[in-house]
């Protein structure tokens, strides 16, 4: 049975939605921009985007470990009212993104050319995609500093600061593209370089910001000794529950870069036909992960707080109104496609077979929302094994083995490899739903509760 909840005000879930939601929408409005300076050269230069920004964001969830375990310890000990254990934690962050971005960089520098091999990439797309991605390393640094002092500025409810900093930081990557990657006087066009150098020079200026925030809102000020050292001790806790959150992330990640290999396999075109989809089909997520990571902050709050029947209540809100909307925004951006598509290609049999992935991704989406909204709830809760031990097989089985199977096997091609996708969402879907209802959390939301009281009272004793 669910304890009654403490009386504590907590902030309306759109409230810390919208800013999220605004962060992603100019995020994606970044890669948009970027999709479609590429897509002016070649089908060719957009396809080696394509695949090197999967290549990118299989990397940046390593700095997930930090972020996502982080932002809930704190949202949990606020919640709490153990500040002194948040800001603890929150400083232990930094010498982890330190030396957790400077190998992924390290990393994706010295094997570009054996991912982009193990992918299938044509030599006409890796011999673009290389030299991207290398250049990316920089950018990748700085984005581990700004994912787990982003997280640490949400839990503190934070978000509109924290989205004014994201939107300045996107703002002035979309401004650095066009002259970097166009030329622009004695600039020269760089094309997709000129995407990572203006990336890089976005993520510096974030990370300034973010350090200023943190000093004047937060009242947290890191010193070069927090930058550089490890406090395996402090991040303990985050750890446990950040590790088995990025493996889920990266057992995801890893399905989707085994059907893209599989894409590659059937060559130039149909790479560049997933390319695009994808681009558009991340308008559709948007709202979900907004709601998704609103969720999760406010879900460690009241489980630190005690406040369990409303964890429920909120969760069962949040799932529905991400399925309305994910739904609506699928339905229209399938009818739309056929238009939008143009902004990318004039390619009659690419648009048509992009438009026939957007229908499939109609029927993919109730799927996708419910792990979004229930595995971040899970996670909050401190119930962050569940989704990977429950998941994983999925992932990798039904999506990376039925994107070969019907796309390859079967010779279904794109169609082949969406049904894998849908199939693969709807299945883990199932079962995050199943465990989120059955109260599977509890257990741990209870744990959670007990060990944030022990160590506020011992600080404060």
């Amino acid at each position: 049975m669910i304890p009654a909840p403490q009386h504590r005000s907590q902030p309306h879930l759109v409230a810390v939605a919208w800013p999220l939601m605004a962060e992603l929408v100019l995020g994606f409005g970044v890669g948009f921009v970027g999709m479609w300076l590429v897509s002016q050269t070649s089908d060719t230069a957009s396809a080696a985007f394509g695949l090197a920004n999967h290549v990118q964001g299989a990397f940046f969830l390593l700095f997930r470990i930090i972020s996502m375990g982080v932002g809930v310890v704190v949202t949990q000990n606020l919640g709490a009212l153990n500040r002194v254990e948040a800001d603890r934690t929150a400083l232990a962050s930094l010498g982890a993104s330190t030396w957790l971005g400077l190998g992924s960089a390290l990393v994706l520098f010295a094997t570009t050319g054996l991912l982009l091999g193990a992918m299938q990439a044509s030599p006409e797309v890796a011999a673009l995609a290389q030299p991207y991605l290398q250049l990316l390393g920089l950018a990748l640094f700085l984005d581990a500093f700004n994912a787990s002092m982003a997280a640490v500025m949400r839990a503190h409810l934070r978000t509109r600061e924290t989205m004014l900093n994201i939107l300045s930081m996107h703002a002035l990557h979309i401004a650095l593209c066009f002259p970097l990657m166009r030329g622009w006087g004695p600039i020269p066009a760089l094309g997709m370089a000129g995407f990572a150098i203006a990336l890089a020079i976005s993520r510096a200026w974030g990370l300034g910001l973010h350090i200023w925030l943190w000093r004047q809102v937060l009242q947290l000020r890191p010193t070069w000794h927090d930058f550089t050292s490890i406090q395996m001790a402090t991040l303990r806790s985050s750890l446990a529950i950040g590790l088995p959150g990025a493996a889920e992330a990266i057992a995801y990640r890893v399905a989707v870069l085994s059907s893209v290999t599989v894409v590659s396999g059937m060559g130039t075109t149909a790479l560049a036909t997933q390319g695009y989809t994808m681009q558009i089909m991340n308008v559709i997520v948007l709202s979900t992960v907004a709601l998704g990571f609103a969720g999760e902050i406010l879900v460690g709050h009241l489980v630190g707080a005690g406040q369990l029947r409303q964890t429920l209540h909120l969760v069962r809100k949040t799932l529905l109104w991400a399925l309305g909307l994910s739904f609506t925004v699928s339905l229209l951006t399938a009818l739309t496609a056929p238009w939008t598509l143009q902004l990318f290609t004039h390619d009659p049999a690419i648009i048509q077979s992009a438009t026939q992935l957007l229908w499939i991704a109609v029927l993919l989406e109730p799927g996708r929302t419910c792990n979004i909204i229930v595995i971040t709830a899970l996670r909050a809760t401190g119930d962050a094994k569940f989704p990977v031990a429950a998941g994983a097989a999925s992932m990798l089985i039904v999506m990376g083995g039925g994107a070969w199977f019907f796309g390859v096997y079967l010779g279904w091609g794109l169609v082949g490899v969406w049904i894998a996708y849908t199939l693969d969402e709807w299945v883990r879907g199932s079962m995050m739903a199943a465990r989120w209802f059955r109260l599977g959390w509890l257990g741990h939301a209870v744990r959670v509760r007990r060990g944030t009281r022990q160590i506020g009272l011992s600080a404060r004793g």
